[in-house]
């Protein structure tokens, strides 16, 4: 298959009737000690994602259960993160369904901590929407398209539903013509191991096979 045929069935086949996929990624759980918490949950044998201060003078602290697909984070407030591939087309979906919610944003200096629109370079973690329910509840979305390093656990790969294991192999497809054309256009017989190899490490936030 052509990397044209390849893009032009990416293009048709992408998108799924059922709309955007909304993860549940964390929730942000309210202590009053940080670090007794931290000491807490570490001692439960939770993985430890991140613990550092934000631009704005919070800390973030990130825990993740055994074998979980979710997180919590430790604060001072609750809510609920969602994240998905596309942060526009996420908002979009929601407008639809006649939900108040927030223009896009990013970190900054600005009101809030916040800039409008999405983060300048698109990276992946670095855009926003924000809602609530009618009883107060925040909810938060957050735009991921490539996993940190560290984040996820190394030697395992799951996909939610048939259309996000689609799409994880389409971009395998790609890069792997990419690839074909790297090493002189011929046809690699082990391209299932590259794609293998190329589907793990993107979702772990991995070097990418060359």
């Amino acid at each position: 298959m052509t990397d044209t045929q390849v893009r032009s069935k990416t293009e048709i086949d992408a998108p799924t009737a059922r709309g955007v996929d909304m993860k549940l990624e964390v929730a942000v759980i309210p202590v009053s000690d940080v670090d007794r918490a931290k000491r807490f949950y570490d001692g439960l044998g939770w993985r430890l994602d991140a613990d550092f201060v934000r631009s704005d003078g919070s800390r973030a602290v990130q825990f993740t259960p055994p074998g979980s697909p979710g997180s919590i984070h430790l604060g001072t407030t609750s809510a609920l993160w969602l994240i998905v591939s596309d942060i526009a087309a996420a908002r979009a979906e929601l407008v639809e369904h006649g939900v108040d919610v927030s223009e896009v944003f990013h970190p900054g200096a600005g009101p809030g901590g916040r800039l409008s629109g999405p983060d300048p370079e698109r990276r992946s973690y670095g855009s926003f929407v924000s809602f609530s329910d009618p009883d107060g509840n925040s909810w938060l979305l957050q735009e991921i398209t490539t996993r940190l390093p560290g984040r996820v656990d190394t030697d395992v790969t799951t996909f939610s539903s048939s259309s996000e294991l689609r799409a994880a192999l389409w971009r395998a497809a790609l890069a792997h013509g990419e690839h074909e054309k790297r090493t002189g256009g011929q046809r690699d017989e082990n391209w299932p191991d590259w794609y293998a190899a190329h589907m793990v490490a993107e979702q772990a936030g991995k070097e990418l096979p060359l």
